[in-house]
């Protein structure tokens, strides 16, 4: 029966587990009675490092898209923001507080704020109590000995996938380890030994209270999992009350139940805890939420474990954990990647149970898209050449529109003098058909100067490099073939610019993953020139790592944002610059010289397109429309072959549509037969 406020139930069905998911009616009433039509989700990281993308993704599920696939009006939805906060060892007040100011920055407001630590009286007692329906026990098994005890459980599944006899497998094995000489315990026994451990009578790691579950199943999950251990650590948000904890098996559903959730959203490596969920709710009686599993976010060239991004930030191979590399809120934020960004491709990729490799071009992708219109646009250099006009002699004030596309939001004024500077990548000492930069002979346009120039001579330095470029003006009526952005050689401000690429060299880090760390992911260049007008929002009191600070579109480079590193005073004109790189420039590499795309770029773009080709060469025929990111997310129906029969929102695919994704994955297929032939 699906609850008031909910128009669409279906859409978030997972597994179902006869028995221990079905709430009885008593349980449903009183449900109903004190949520009504409010409908509730949760949103419940543990505060153990910082939230990164694939977090946002979840947020974007439990305060949005959820409650949209199930049809629910806006005034119905409520969704909490839960720390869950059992495991004091690994969790800091840093840690909370940036939980926090990551997920209102995101701009999402929850209905309330909690804590699981604030329940840890109920959790215990809940406890005392699944201990006198003899369903936990104290267990004193060594660490080593539960491996032991877990593996011949695991061999023992085994056995009987094979059809072969459990119990003889298990006949050379101490009754002691199977099934455990702890388990029959007795009540009263278990509620003394209890007691202990809550008053610190045993020593850390001495003992756990287990789950009382069932050894015979298929499913680890529910080989008596641990229900609390000792840690003699004050927690850091209820200080030193306690010296048992516990885990996340055994708190996770619990609180869920209290806090009245109506669904109960996590990612698909959850799916195998669906049952000790619910067995753990039927065997305390407590109202039991709806569990839905979502695929989890797998983005290109990066790792979204948190263990893996400690290690990064504690090996200092990133900055911190807002290193602009990092997939972190706090990274992409300093990066320059707003909360637009953020949430519109949150919305773009959507949640569903497909499995797929997400390419990092549909994150810049957004970017590009958010950034165009609110940021500032200036000239620079990041590469500087001098240009020396031998027939100009005065200087010339230039009107520049902040942002083309907008009129309101005004203009800034640049200086033009004789000398000025040009991208390293708009020169070349030798003409070429197809080059329309800088190069002897060539004409070129100045942009914003009203100013034609033509290139009389090249100067290199023993490298081979452009070192100065000698024009001349003229007011020849041939329009030039491209018009090149600039800065004054007298009004400019010095500027870092560092430039970042992929964290990883392989698009699927690997088990050997920092072995595959890219040790150019940062360049770090000390010899750019902004046009000044850019100074008064580049001003070091504007900065701020928890808001996102000034961004800007370097005319023909990309957009880039103010770091938090710099120290540049607007008023006295001293300090430091420092800008880092966002998302280039879209780049059609076809046809980069026409558009005006700097080399770097298009190199840029042509190694990333490589390594997407290279990635869809892993994904096999039946795969392709499940996890290629063009497709991911489309289509909610396959055949038995991995074709789509039916789009994401259930309508079953036209004809002329079925023909163009067969032409699609005829491509896919060919690309996979040339590869097996060079292999």
């Amino acid at each position: 029966m699906s609850k008031p406020g909910v128009t669409n139930p279906d859409q978030l069905v997972g597994r179902p587990i006869p028995t221990w998911d079905e709430n009885s009616a008593e349980l449903a009433s009183t449900h109903l009675k004190e949520s009504g039509s409010i409908v509730r989700t949760r949103f419940p990281p543990e505060p153990n490092g910082y939230l990164h993308i694939g977090h946002a993704k979840s947020m974007n599920m439990n305060f949005s898209l959820a409650f949209e696939k199930l049809g629910v009006s806006p005034e119905n939805r409520e969704t909490y923001f839960r720390y869950d906060d059992t495991n004091p060892e690994k969790e800091s007040k840093e840690y909370i507080d940036s939980l926090r100011n990551d997920l209102t920055w995101l701009g999402w407001s929850p209905a309330k704020t909690t804590y699981s630590s604030e329940g840890f009286n109920h959790l215990h007692s809940c406890a005392v109590k699944l201990i006198m329906k003899g369903l936990a026990y104290v267990c004193f098994l060594t660490k080593a000995e539960v491996e032991q005890q877990r593996e011949v459980l695991k061999k023992r599944v085994a056995v009987i996938a094979k059809g072969g006899d459990p119990e003889k497998q298990c006949e050379a094995v101490s009754p002691d380890i199977y099934p455990g000489k702890y388990r029959n315990t007795s009540v009263e026994e278990n509620l003394k030994l209890f007691e202990d451990m809550r008053k610190g009578k045993f020593p850390e790691g001495h003992c756990t209270l287990r789950m009382k579950m069932d050894i015979t199943s298929p499913n680890p999950n529910m080989h008596d999992s641990m229900a609390y251990r000792i840690k003699y650590t004050a927690h850091p948000h209820v200080g030193s009350g306690w010296c048992i904890y516990p885990s996340y098996d055994f708190t996770h559903c619990i609180i869920d139940s209290l806090e009245g959730i109506d669904y109960s959203i996590c990612t698909l490596e959850f799916e195998t805890r669906r049952e000790s969920y619910y067995w753990l709710l039927w065997a305390l009686d407590l109202y039991k939420p709806r569990v839905y599993e979502m695929s989890r976010l797998n983005i290109a060239h990066t790792v979204l474990s948190k263990r893996r991004l400690l290690k990064l930030v504690d090996s200092n191979t990133v900055r911190g954990w807002d290193d602009p590399r990092m997939p972190t809120i706090s990274g992409l934020r300093r990066r320059g990647y707003t909360k637009e960004c953020i949430n519109t491709f949150c919305n773009d990729i959507g949640a569903t149970r497909n499995m797929n490799l997400v390419e990092t071009n549909r994150l810049e992708q957004a970017a590009r898209v958010c950034l165009a219109d609110v940021s500032r646009r200036a000239m620079a250099v990041l590469d500087p050449v001098k240009v020396t006009l031998t027939n100009f002699t005065d200087s010339k004030t230039c009107t520049v529109p902040n942002i083309p596309t907008d009129p309101s939001k005004g203009s800034h004024d640049v200086i033009f003098t004789p000398t000025f500077y040009i991208d390293g990548a708009d020169v070349r000492a030798e003409a070429d058909s197809n080059f329309f930069g800088f190069a002897p002979t060539q004409l070129v346009g100045l942009k914003y100067a009203d100013v034609k120039v033509r290139c009389d001579s090249v100067k290199v330095g023993k490298d081979g490099k452009p070192t100065e470029v000698i024009c001349s003006v003229t007011d020849e009526v041939t329009k030039p073939k491209s018009y090149i952005t600039w800065v004054s050689a007298v009004h400019n401000l010095p500027c870092e610019v560092r430039q970042y690429g992929h964290l990883f060299t392989v698009p699927e880090p690997s088990d050997k993953w920092e072995e595959e760390i890219n040790a150019e992911s940062e360049v770090v260049i000390s010899t750019a020139l902004v046009d000044p007008s850019a100074g008064e929002l580049c001003d070091a009191s504007s900065t701020d790592k928890w808001n996102s600070n000034n961004s800007f579109q370097f005319e023909r480079i990309g957009y880039f944002v103010v770091d938090d590193d710099t120290t540049y005073d607007s008023k006295s004109g001293k300090g430091k610059i420092v800008f880092n790189s966002i998302v280039s420039l879209k780049v059609d590499i076809a046809k980069d010289t026409k558009k005006d795309a700097t080399a770097s770029a298009a190199a840029h773009a042509q190694r990333q397109r490589q390594a997407i080709l290279k990635a869809r060469l892993s994904i096999p025929v039946e795969e392709f429309f499940k996890k290629v990111e063009d497709y991911a997310g489309m289509f909610s129906k396959f055949d038995v072959d991995g074709f789509p029969t039916h789009d994401k929102d259930g309508e079953e695919l036209k004809k002329s549509a079925a023909k163009k994704l067969k032409k699609d994955l005829a491509k896919h297929q060919k690309s996979l037969a040339n590869a097996a032939k060079k292999k």
